[in-house]
This record gives structure tokens, C-alpha cells and sequence, in this order.
């Protein structure tokens, strides 16, 4: 029995001096390397990282480009709005009142005529009625001042201008200058610089230059042939 004991004793032993051996043997029989670890591979995948990654940050930088171009875009625009609803704004408040003032400006015109067409005799007669239309007047274009309306009346002799003139006819004016204003029939007016009427005005135009006398046109000399023959004729008969 000791012997069976002693020889399963050196079996085991054996075998456990033989088992590490066991994966350095498999070790040795597997290849020694694919070919993805490889030298040259282990070359060329860094590389590949590198090109992978400098395309990935140029996509990145085009898109950071594109999203700041619209950013930028966005901001402009909001900006353009942002003066535009503040020039709006201003227009609204100073020229607002276009309208109004339009149809007042029949009432200054009346009132204005009104007081041209008053002589003394009448001033006297009706001195209150008429103080009371002047005085009228001066809150109408006190009023007018301020919202900025302005009464504009060309002077004698000043160069017509289309922008704040009307004409409303031509006549040739001798010593006038062509193209003046030798009349103003109506004020024009201004509100906060911009034209709310133009003045109606008349305008001198070029004196006609005298063109040569016409000749006198000859006498027929047939004409007293045929009285000579008329006057015998007459005697005859009678």
C-alpha cells in the first residue's frame, strides 16, 4: 500500500511540475504576431488618427464659421430693424400731423386774406372785429411753430425752385431775370424742414427780342394801267 501511495505521489508531482510548462508551450505554438500589430501598423494608425482628426477640426472650424456668419447676419438685421422702428418712431412724432396741419392751412389762407383786403376806413369802422381776426392769426401760426411749421414765402426776384415752388404762369417782365419770381399768388409752408405746400408763385420769362420790320411790298404796275383805262370809261358815260 505504500508503494501505490508513494508512486501516485510521484504522478502528481509530475503532473504539477508539468502544468506550468503547459502555457509557454501553447505560447510558443500560436503565432508570434497578426499582422495588425504589427511594426508597420503601429506606424501607419497614428497617422490615420492624425488625418482623421484634422478633418474632424476643419468640419468643426466650417461649421464655427458658418454658425458666426449667421450669427453676425442676425445681428445686423436686428439692428436694422431696431433703427428702422426708431427713425419710424421719430417720422410718427414729428410728421404725424401732416394731415392736420394741410387742412389748417385753409383757415390761415382765409384769415390772411381776409385782413389784406382791410383799409383804414374799415379799421376804424370795425377796429375790435379785426384785432380780434389778427389776433386769431398770430395763435393759428403760433400754434403752427410749434409742431414745427414754417411759413415760407419767396421773396421778388428770387431763382424759382421746383422743390418749393409751383408756377403758375410765365410772363415775359422787362429788366427781369428769367426763371425769378415776379409774383407769389400763395405762402408755401414747411413742416420740420419738409415740404407740407409748395408756394404758388409766377415767374418771369425772356423778353421777346424785336425782329426786323417787315419791307414795304412794292406797287403792281399794273394797277394804273388798268385805272387809266377805268377813268375814260367813267367820262364816257357820263
Amino acid at each position: 500500500m505504500s508503494d501505490k501511495n508513494a508512486n501516485k505521489a510521484d504522478v502528481g508531482k509530475t503532473a504539477t511540475e508539468a502544468g506550468p510548462e503547459t502555457p509557454e508551450a501553447e505560447l510558443e505554438s500560436k503565432p508570434e504576431s497578426s499582422p495588425e500589430s504589427s511594426p508597420e501598423s503601429r506606424e501607419v494608425m497614428p497617422g490615420l488618427a492624425e488625418q482623421v482628426e484634422v478633418e474632424v477640426i476643419a468640419q468643426l472650424e466650417a461649421e464655427c464659421m458658418q454658425l458666426k456668419d449667421r450669427l453676425l447676419r442676425a445681428l445686423a438685421e436686428s439692428e436694422n430693424v431696431r433703427r428702422r422702428a426708431e427713425r419710424d418712431r421719430k417720422d410718427a412724432e414729428t410728421y404725424g400731423g401732416t394731415r392736420l396741419a394741410r387742412d389748417l392751412l385753409a383757415v390761415h389762407d382765409n384769415l390772411d386774406r381776409a385782413l389784406s383786403h382791410v383799409d383804414d376806413a374799415q379799421r376804424e369802422q370795425a377796429k375790435g372785429f379785426i384785432e380780434g381776426v389778427e389776433l386769431t392769426l398770430r395763435e393759428l401760426l403760433s400754434a403752427f411753430a410749434k409742431h414745427r411749421i414754417e411759413k415760407v414765402s419767396p421773396a421778388m426776384g428770387e431763382k424759382f425752385d421746383p422743390n418749393r415752388h409751383q408756377a403758375m404762369f410765365e410772363a415775359p417782365i422787362p429788366g427781369a431775370e428769367p426763371g425769378t419770381v415776379i409774383e407769389v399768388m400763395q405762402a408755401g409752408f414747411n413742416i420740420a424742414g419738409r415740404l407740407l405746400r409748395p408756394a404758388l408763385v409766377g415767374v418771369a420769362r425772356a423778353v421777346p427780342k424785336p425782329g426786323p420790320k417787315p419791307e414795304s411790298e412794292p406797287k403792281s404796275e399794273t394797277a394804273e394801267p388798268e385805272a387809266a383805262e377805268a377813268a375814260p370809261k367813267g367820262n364816257g358815260a357820263d
